[in-house]
C-alpha cells in the first residue's frame, strides 16, 4: 500500500528577527504564543494547523531573497476581515490592499514581517 500524506500540519515563516517577527503577528494579528517553543522559535497556538517564526535554517539566506516565499500562499483567517484590516491600516501595517469578495469570503493581503506578503479572508 502506497503511503500518503494528510495535509499540512505545521507552517513557519522563517524570519531574521523572531523577536519583532513574533510580537507583529502577536499585536496586530492577536495570535497568542504556545506556552513552550523550541529554541530560536515562537510557536503560536492557532488552529487548526499550529504557525511558528522561526531563526532561518541552516543554508538559508534570506537577505537575498527579493521577498520571502514568493511562490506560496499563505492565508490566515480571521471572524472579521473587515476589521482586522482596518486595525491594520491604523497600525501602519505595509502594502494593506483593499477588502474584496472571494469565495472564501472577504480577503485582502498585507506584507507582513521581513516581507513576507500574506492573505486574510473571512467574516
Amino acid at each position: 500500500m502506497l503511503a500518503t500524506v494528510e495535509g499540512p500540519d505545521f507552517i513557519a515563516l522563517q524570519v531574521n528577527d523572531v523577536p519583532a517577527a513574533a510580537t507583529f503577528f502577536e499585536e496586530r494579528l492577536g495570535l497568542r504564543r504556545a506556552p513552550a517553543s523550541p529554541p530560536g522559535a515562537v510557536v503560536f497556538t492557532t488552529g487548526p494547523i499550529p504557525f511558528a517564526v522561526r531563526e532561518p535554517l541552516p543554508g538559508t539566506d534570506l537577505d537575498g531573497a527579493e521577498r520571502p516565499g514568493l511562490g506560496v500562499a499563505l492565508w490566515l483567517r480571521t471572524t472579521d476581515a473587515s476589521a482586522l484590516r482596518d486595525q491594520l491600516v491604523q497600525a501602519g501595517t505595509q502594502d494593506v490592499s483593499p477588502l474584496q469578495d472571494s469565495p472564501f469570503g472577504p480577503t485582502f493581503s498585507f506584507t507582513g514581517p521581513e516581507g513576507y506578503r500574506l492573505t486574510v479572508h473571512g467574516g
